[in-house]
């Protein structure tokens, strides 16, 4: 990346069931039957039925290329206007920008749709830092930081990265943890032994128990080709072929490591939307151990120790250790 371009999303848009795009049937938001495989894989009807709450009284900051504010999934699911923000264009109004399939165009309606899939009580608030190319500034995402934990964010996710690490970035994320704010980063696309900053501190000292870095593995739990990994990785989920709102009142399907990050988003908001049984410090801990062993299977044999603790999110293993 040149300039001032510092950040970019992770993911590109797929196709599912014979085309990439669909229209949004009706405006109350529910899992898509297209994605029923993948959430079996992470137990979620067994989660939710833990959490009953859905998640309500949580909000979820995405911070990304923002989100389609019309599209009729979002409609009752988003935060107070006064909280949105959109620092690429500096105005009030994180409005995607752009035409679906190019660059990075429909990346947070998507990410921000899997997040309700999971938790369909949560409230997102949009915050754009991407343009419709699907890059930005880090000193963008370090404002978006501040910004959400300012506004009431308990979680926030960002389904991006740089291959540098950004000092401003980083202050802003340990500002957010210090103050209990759970931070999810994904691990980036270019199947390297390393992982994307912000995702790659996810680990350290003062951060640790607060965030939780995420990369993509397919439907048998074998590391999707694109993701990266490290040993520094502490979780993965499925990554591929995630149907979700597309702006236009569409869905579509996207595949990367930032539609797997937003899955662990949405478990940690089912998760705060209930009494727990533990400290909140204790949250993404008890998500990174007790996730899906995906190391006995043969094709992950390359990767041992670098597709996280134990490997895949089980929601509902997790919530059965954090909530009473």
């Amino acid at each position: 990346m040149g300039g001032s371009l510092g950040v970019w999303a992770g993911g590109s848009l797929g196709v599912w069931a014979g085309g990439s795009l669909g229209v949004w049937a009706g405006g109350t938001y529910s899992p898509l039957p297209q994605n029923s495989t993948l959430w079996q894989k992470i137990r979620l009807q067994q989660a939710q039925a833990l959490a009953p709450n859905l998640g309500g009284g949580v909000t979820v900051a995405v911070i990304d290329t923002g989100i389609d504010l019309k599209h009729p999934a979002f409609q009752g699911s988003l935060s107070d206007p006064a909280s949105w923000r959109d620092f690429y264009a500096a105005d009030a109004v994180p409005q995607e920008e752009g035409t679906l399939g190019v660059g990075g165009y429909g990346h947070g309606t998507n990410v921000a749709g899997i997040v309700l899939q999971i938790a369909p009580k949560a409230k997102i608030m949009p915050l754009r830092v991407l343009g419709q190319d699907g890059s930005g500034d880090v000193v963008m995402v370090a404002q978006a930081v501040d910004w959400a934990v300012a506004k009431g964010a308990k979680i926030i996710n960002m389904s991006l990265g740089s291959e540098d690490d950004s000092k401003v970035v980083q202050d802003a994320v340990n500002r957010a943890t210090a103050r209990g704010i759970l931070v999810v980063s994904s691990a980036g696309n270019a199947n390297l032994n390393k992982i994307t900053y912000p995702a790659t501190n996810a680990d350290i000292k003062g951060n640790g128990a607060y965030a939780v870095s995420v990369g993509s593995v397919n439907l048998q739990d074998v590391k999707s080709t694109f993701s990266n990994y490290a040993n520094t990785l502490e979780l993965v989920a499925p990554g591929e072929k995630v149907a979700a709102p597309a702006p236009g009142g569409m869905m579509a399907a996207w595949s990367g490591t930032s539609m797997a990050a937003p899955m662990a988003a949405g478990g940690l908001a089912l998760a705060l939307g209930q009494t727990l049984s533990v400290p909140l410090g204790a949250v993404t801990d008890k998500m990174i151990g007790n996730a899906f062993n995906i190391y006995n299977i043969s094709a992950n044999q390359p990767y041992k120790d670098m597709l996280g603790e134990k490997g895949r999110l089980d929601l509902e293993v997790f919530l059965k250790n954090v909530v009473k």
